[in-house]
């Protein structure tokens, strides 16, 4: 689907919301993406999963295993590691106190390079979180895939770590799809690009 169906899509999902919300990151924003809701719409998950299949394949993105971040990047990155026949990695937030006693669940070679997959991107505190333990255990991350850049900083913070943040598109494009089709009134959405302005590469 094109830039402007996933929007819809999205939109009717209930994963786009407009109002005041505080992000995981602790700041308040006038919208929020809660892309958790993605697999109870299968037909829409399954056209989001190949929207980051273009991406990859658009950006020739070469990587030998897939990282879903938690929590929203595992099923996301479960279902883009299959479609593309990849072994599948993922995070746990804190360690177990039996078994491997490890952060990251799954095979890892030493050196293979490792797609990390989240749904969205703010600060960036999530994926340089998950790209440390990754390299820590030995693996390489040099890219990071998201479905949308919410354009807080991470693509910056990401690059000063060696890693070049994809994203489907950026908050600033969903948006202005979502205003285009009718979907948030001049108000509404003269208040999110204020928002985003002054949050750009914060």
């Amino acid at each position: 689907m094109d830039r402007r169906e996933l929007a819809k899509a999205l939109m009717s999902c209930g994963c786009v919301r407009v109002g005041t919300h505080r992000l995981s990151s602790g700041g308040l924003s006038p919208y929020y993406l809660d892309l958790r809701r993605l697999p109870s719409f299968p037909q829409v998950f399954e056209g989001v999963a190949e929207a980051y299949l273009e991406l990859l394949r658009r950006e020739g993105v070469s990587f030998e295993r897939v990282l879903g971040v938690p929590t929203a990047g595992i099923p996301l990155g479960v279902l883009v590691a299959h479609k593309l026949k990849k072994p599948f990695l993922y995070l746990r937030r804190e360690t177990k106190d039996h078994g491997t006693e490890r952060l990251l669940e799954g095979e890892l070679g030493k050196g293979e390079r490792v797609l990390l997959v989240d749904d969205v991107a703010t600060t960036g505190g999530s994926l340089r979180w998950a790209a440390g333990v990754v390299r820590g255990e030995g693996g390489r991350v040099e890219e990071a895939a998201v479905l949308v850049d919410r354009e807080e900083g991470a693509r910056e913070l990401l690059a000063r770590e060696g890693i070049r943040l994809l994203s489907v598109m950026t908050a600033r494009e969903l948006l202005q799809e979502l205003y285009n089709m009718g979907s948030l009134t001049e108000e509404k959405y003269g208040e999110i690009m204020r928002y985003l302005e002054g949050r750009r590469h914060v």
